[in-house]
């Protein structure tokens, strides 16, 4: 039986949205998803807020879909603070084939 699959990486970025920014968010700024790792560059932060509303989506973003399901299509999510204009971008980078591992005993 083959438990082989694939998953997208992810590149997650902020953009300009339609109101100013009040939060630390700078545009730009990014992080990437490998596999279940979160990568950030060095010396950078990200909100932890805005973390909390982006994690949620990422698993069903790296997912292969129906090129018409929404989760193909929308790409954009908004800063949770509903005073800020922020905006995080996810891309999907590169797809990877996962081997699942099994233990024989």
């Amino acid at each position: 039986m083959d438990d082989n699959f694939e998953i997208y990486d992810l590149k997650v970025e902020v953009v300009e949205g339609d109101k100013p920014f009040v939060c630390s968010h700078k545009v730009g700024d990014y992080f990437l998803v490998e596999g279940e790792n979160l990568i950030f560059k060095k010396d950078t932060g990200f909100s932890m807020y805005a973390l909390s509303a982006i994690l949620p989506v990422l698993p069903a973003k790296q997912r292969v879909n129906n090129p018409n399901d929404w989760m193909s299509t929308d790409a954009y999510i908004a800063c949770p603070d509903p005073n800020c204009g922020a905006r995080f971008k996810i891309t999907r980078t590169q797809k990877n084939e996962l081997f699942r591992t099994v233990n024989v005993r």
